[in-house]
């Protein structure tokens, strides 16, 4: 059995944890948001998904486009309505790929809805016709086994990166949007 960790260790950690996670951003990293600003919105109505982890980070995500006052959905929740010309599906596919991601995908496009990507595995994704590609450079489950000296395993690295990344999106939104702190509380559900 390991010894519990000592709380200076566990401090250490959480340090190398937020550096990892800074890491991933750069300029480069945010070269694609104003374009996203402007397909989310244009859109009228904005479906989200994603697998997993990924998957809370995009309700999330849904959460705070709702906040905005924007039509946002999730996709496998009730409310969500059909895609088409003037939508937008957002996916995230850290690895590149899910089954999931890639059938949704060519259901939005087929119904004419624009799709954004989020991914840390560009180069992997299959050839289809996204309106976006956002680019978050972080560790995934595709590419952890070489991850030495690494302290967030697995995913996290991209997953909190995603969360971040898209609370930046949403104050860039907000401005955008002309809302404020107090609009967007008054959004908030009243039944927690």
């Amino acid at each position: 059995m390991s010894q519990p960790m000592r709380n200076d260790s566990s401090h250490e950690l959480l340090k190398r944890a937020v550096k990892e996670v800074e890491g991933v951003f750069t300029p480069s990293t945010f070269s694609q948001i104003e374009n996203l600003f402007l397909n989310i919105a244009s859109a009228d109505s904005i479906v989200c998904y994603g697998v997993g982890r990924e998957g809370l980070m995009m309700k999330s995500l849904t959460m705070r486009l709702m906040h905005l006052g924007l039509k946002a959905y999730f996709v496998g929740d009730m409310n969500v309505p059909p895609v088409g010309e003037k939508d937008l599906l957002i996916v995230s596919a850290g690895p590149g790929y899910f089954s999931t991601v890639s059938a949704l995908v060519d259901i939005a496009l087929a119904a004419n809805a624009k799709v954004c990507m989020l991914t840390a595995q560009p180069e992997l994704l299959a050839t289809k016709n996204y309106q976006l590609v956002v680019y978050i450079p972080a560790q995934t489950m595709a590419d952890d086994q070489e991850s030495e000296g690494k302290v967030l395993p697995m995913g996290s690295l991209y997953e909190a990166a995603l969360f971040l990344f898209f609370e930046v999106v949403i104050l860039g939104l907000r401005e955008n949007l002309n809302e404020n702190a107090d609009s967007m509380r008054a959004r908030h559900t009243n039944l927690e």
